[in-house]
């Protein structure tokens, strides 16, 4: 069975129909705000790629893809985790200049995800990839882009509060920034999600930076694939849910590999052969263009906005029986 949280008294503040219009609202106002705040144009993308190019995401690199063969062109397509690596090659490939980028929506099938209030093995999210120049690879400029999507989120918040005046969604634009091995120094006893929800509990929206790398306890605070992010440059942007009373990660982002990090990334996951698929082969020659990128939960921030329970409410997915009961005693209308 699923992991499910069930919030006490809990009832949806809109019905089912009320929320299929702030549905469509929320991803309106909010792809304006983006757009608006990163300079994106919007762009078709794949729902699956072949296996041999090397472009879908490895996530933690133990999940396993949808895999199917396909009878024309006798080769292997994967479904995507998601489009970290293919937004990268189509900023090459459409020639988009430095300070410009693009977004698309991207839908995944991730069959082993252990489900719960936050997690589906339906993935939505928008995708974002804009090319940089060498002197903005730095932290400062993650941190700047980092507000511009804050900004966005609550600006939508505010909106919606208009539309919906009864869901009186109250976020909080100053973001604390921390890393991951400054979130272990502070609480060396507990687990990663143990530390987050502590430390988002008390400052509302955080930014934690520096994934994938193993810290000084000789743990990882989560996992990355070596091959997109720069782990000394990348993290996840989370706000707190008083809903269901933790840190609700909306974004996981960074500044990309170059060729000198992607080597070192490379070599510490032992992925080496990696080296001789076609993304990676470009990307070591350095004809692919420096860029940062991330994906942003668009069931995520529906829920965070809308004040639900399970993520569930806000998309149509898979449970397990178990979860689909739970839920109808406690009053969870799953779609």
């Amino acid at each position: 069975m699923s992991k499910l949280i069930v919030p006490q008294n809990y009832r949806s503040v809109l019905t089912i129909y009320e929320t299929q219009t702030a549905i469509g609202s929320i991803k309106k106002i909010f792809e304006e705000n983006l757009c608006s705040a990163l300079n994106l144009k919007r762009v078709s993308a794949p729902l699956f790629v072949e296996v041999q190019t090397g472009l879908n995401d490895d996530l933690n690199g133990v999940e396993r893809p949808v895999e199917f063969d396909i009878k024309e062109t006798q080769t292997n397509a994967q479904v995507v985790h998601s489009l970290a690596k293919w937004k990268r090659m189509a900023l090459h490939k459409y020639c988009f200049p430095a300070g410009e980028g693009l977004y698309t929506d991207m839908n995944a099938v991730r069959r082993d995800e252990e489900l719960d209030n936050l997690h589906s093995i339906y993935v939505d999210q928008w995708d974002w990839e804009i090319v940089i120049d060498k002197s903005s690879r730095n932290e400062n400029f993650l941190k700047a882009t980092v507000i511009k999507i804050i900004n966005s989120i609550c600006n939508t918040a505010e909106k919606i509060n208009e539309l919906f005046p009864v869901l009186n969604i109250i976020l909080s634009r100053n973001v604390q920034f921390i890393t991951t091995q400054q979130l272990e120094d502070l609480y060396p006893d507990l687990t990663p999600k143990e530390r987050e929800n502590i430390y988002v509990k008390e400052y509302k929206t955080v930014f934690i930076m520096q994934i994938g790398d193993v810290l000084k306890s000789g743990n990882r605070h989560d996992g990355r694939a070596p091959d997109y992010d720069d782990w000394t440059l990348n993290g996840d942007i989370l706000f707190w849910d008083d809903i269901l009373g933790c840190a609700m990660e909306i974004s996981s982002m960074g500044i990309r590999v170059d060729e000198v990090s992607m080597d070192a990334q490379l070599k510490k996951a032992n992925c080496g052969q990696r080296r001789e698929l076609p993304f990676h082969k470009m990307l070591l020659e350095g004809k692919l263009p420096l860029s940062i990128g991330g994906g942003i939960g668009q069931s995520r921030l529906c829920m965070l906005l809308l004040k639900k329970a399970h993520v569930g409410e806000v998309q149509v997915s898979v449970w397990d029986r178990d979860t689909l009961s739970a839920c109808k005693v406690a009053g969870i209308e799953l779609l």
